[in-house]
């Protein structure tokens, strides 16, 4: 329980007092934030919705010349709320945050290059390098070779997000052993960083081949 800085009573942890609906200002998940329950698959439509119809009801504009200890529970929900809102519309920022709940970090093996795509990252920088170093002749084989590999880390990209939806949808379907999950969790997170690495990398290059990095 917490007590409403605005009419003194001890209600339920959530964005806004369920007695008086003046900001709490309480510490709460960022699925409790925006009252959704603990579910990976997102409408976000729905959630920029109730984002904004939240953060109208927690303003600080609307809470002016209210008591200092209401005005500072509405720069503390918005604030949880501005976080909530830009947390779970992503879903590889959603599928980090679902790790950090669980106790879990991506962080120290997300270092290496996931093994089934090091030969890839090694071909990419191979590219890259060549393309530097022709970055006179706009029409070498190697350029073209360049954006064609581009075309091919995008369709990986988008082939690591539908693994990455299937994960989430089979979390909150129930329909996985914990350990596997939080595994093959981590495994798309890792493949996604580093497809996002290489894409820009290479968008880089293609803009500006002398460039280096």
């Amino acid at each position: 329980m917490v007590r409403c800085a605005s009419c003194g009573r001890a209600v339920e942890p959530r964005l806004t007092c369920s007695e008086c609906a003046a900001p709490l200002g309480a510490e709460l998940d960022l699925f409790a934030a925006l009252d959704l329950p603990r579910k990976l698959v997102a409408d976000t439509d729905a959630l920029e919705r109730i984002y904004h119809e939240a953060g109208r009801r927690v303003h600080p504009d609307r809470f002016a010349n209210a008591a200092p200890a209401v005005r500072q529970a509405s720069l503390k929900s918005t604030a949880l709320l501005t976080r909530s809102y830009r947390t779970l519309r992503d879903p590889v920022s959603r599928g980090r945050y679902w790790l950090e709940l669980l106790g879990e970090k991506l962080g120290e093996n997300n270092k290496q290059v996931p093994p089934e795509m090091a030969e890839l990252v090694f071909e990419v920088q191979e590219q890259i390098a060549g393309l530097r170093d022709h970055h006179e002749d706009a029409g070498t084989e190697i350029a073209f070779a360049i954006k064609d590999r581009r075309a091919e880390l995008q369709i990986l990209m988008d082939r690591a997000h539908e693994e990455l939806q299937h994960n989430f949808e089979r979390w909150d379907g129930g329909g996985g052993e914990r350990v596997m999950l939080i595994k093959e969790l981590k495994v798309t997170l890792s493949k996604i960083a580093y497809l996002r690495t290489l894409i820009r990398d290479v968008d880089r290059a293609l803009q500006d081949p002398a460039a280096t990095y």
